[in-house]
């Protein structure tokens, strides 16, 4: 592993290595650099949606709403799993999406207690004009890189977020040591 004394983070690992020469200190290097790429993504994107009133949670239940096709209608069981959050939580994102009149709810008919949630003209007008407004700032963001860069990129985060999954889901399995 070659460490640049002059990027700051670099400096870190060399810090460690001075200091503790059995600290292991590979990931440093990589983590530190993931965790602050998406800090400054996420800072962006969130002051990118407040210039537009909005904000993160709800771009992703316009966009899940959006992405279903037309109808552009999902239960909120269903917005739930998308979103990876609980029912209570999809209420409430809901309840302000619909004050905002940017869906309606509607109770299924044909199942009790199922109710599902749509996209009015005006959330589906602003989550075309959000969707476009942040992947094209996300790509400004990224345009310093190559292509080649932008595919190697991809591949290593697929690869490292499979990776973490497999691990994760592994050592947080009921039973496992440290449980």
């Amino acid at each position: 592993m070659a460490l640049d004394p002059d990027d700051p983070i670099d400096a870190i690992a060399l810090a460690w290595i001075r200091e503790r020469p059995q600290t292991p200190i590979h990931s440093i290097p990589i983590v530190t650099r993931i965790w602050q790429a998406a800090k400054l993504f996420g800072d962006d994107r969130m002051r990118l949606l407040r210039e537009h009133g909005t904000d993160s949670a709800t771009l992703d239940l316009l966009s899940t709403l959006r992405r279903a096709g037309t109808p552009y209608r999902l239960s909120t069981r269903e917005l739930a799993d998308q979103a990876l959050i609980t029912a209570g939580a999809i209420s409430q994102r809901v309840s302000r999406a619909e004050g905002q009149g940017l869906v309606t709810r509607h109770a299924d008919p044909k199942v009790a207690r199922r109710v599902e949630v749509q996209l009015t003209e005006l959330g589906h007008h602003t989550v075309e004009q959000l969707v476009d407004t942040v992947l094209h700032r996300e790509n400004q963001l990224l345009s310093g890189l190559t292509v080649d860069e932008r595919n190697q990129l991809q591949h290593l985060t697929r690869r490292l977020l499979e990776e973490l999954h497999a691990t994760l889901d592994h050592d947080h399995k009921p039973g496992h040591v440290g449980d």
